[in-house]
Formats: structure tokens, sequence, C-alpha cells
């Protein structure tokens, strides 16, 4: 695709995305279809917002991304969650995420137990001040 060449509604990244996902031009939008090629840019690793899969589909019918009717972006958001679904978790991704942080405080019996800080105060340091440790 030459510079000239560009997709309506299709910014450099989105372009960038697609080009690395073998779409290279209307002809090549229109043969894979909207919905294939959003799933193909997430397959790809990237995280592109729901605008994306809008102003593919604005790029096939030649209009606006906005003058899209709801029905069929909501028609496209749920056929795109199921497809996005069924993808690979990305590598490195596979443990779930870390629960809630609780704090846990020691009551005034706890504490007893726990040694007295100043007894390591008179702790002696093998080492003199200023010396060597030879």
């Amino acid at each position: 695709m030459t510079a000239a060449a560009k997709l309506r509604n299709i910014g450099p990244k989105g372009m960038a995305w697609l080009r690395q996902t073998g779409v290279r031009s209307l002809e090549d939008l229109r043969e894979v279809g909207a919905l294939a090629a959003y799933v193909r840019v997430r397959r790809a690793g990237f995280k592109p917002s729901l605008n994306l899969l809008y102003a593919l589909e604005g790029a096939i019918l030649d209009c606006h991304w906005q003058q899209i009717p709801d029905a069929r972006r909501s028609e496209l958001v749920a056929q795109a969650e199921a497809a996005v679904a069924l993808l690979p978790q990305p590598k490195g991704r596979r443990m779930p995420a870390a629960g809630p942080v609780t704090t846990t405080r020691n009551d005034e019996e706890d504490s007893a137990a726990l040694p007295d800080p100043g007894v390591f105060d008179s702790v002696e340091s093998p080492i003199e001040p200023g010396g060597d440790a030879d």
C-alpha cells in the first residue's frame, strides 16, 4: 500500500497494525471483513479499542464510523467479544490477577511475645569503627 492509499477512518497506528496482519488495502479489508481484521489485530498482541472495529466497518461501507447504526455496532461488539474470548491469553499473563491486599494488626497480647528492640543495642560489633576487618 502506498502512502497515498489510505483507508477511510483509519489512522497511522491502525494502518500499521493492519499491515502487520496482512491487510494492506481496501480490497484486503473487504475480503477479510471488519470483524476478522479486528481479531487479527488483537491476536497479533495489539490492544485496539472498539473504535478500530467501527472504523473498519465504516471503511468497508465508505462512511464515517460514527454513522454506523447502533444496532450494527452492538452486533459487532458481541461478535468481537465472542471471538476475542477464544484467543489464547498473551504470554506471561497465564496467572490470574492478584487478590486484594489485607492488613493484619497485632493486638497488645501478640506484641508482648516480640523481643524488646533495645535487646539488640547491647550486641557488640566485631569490627571496630574506623578499623580494618582483617
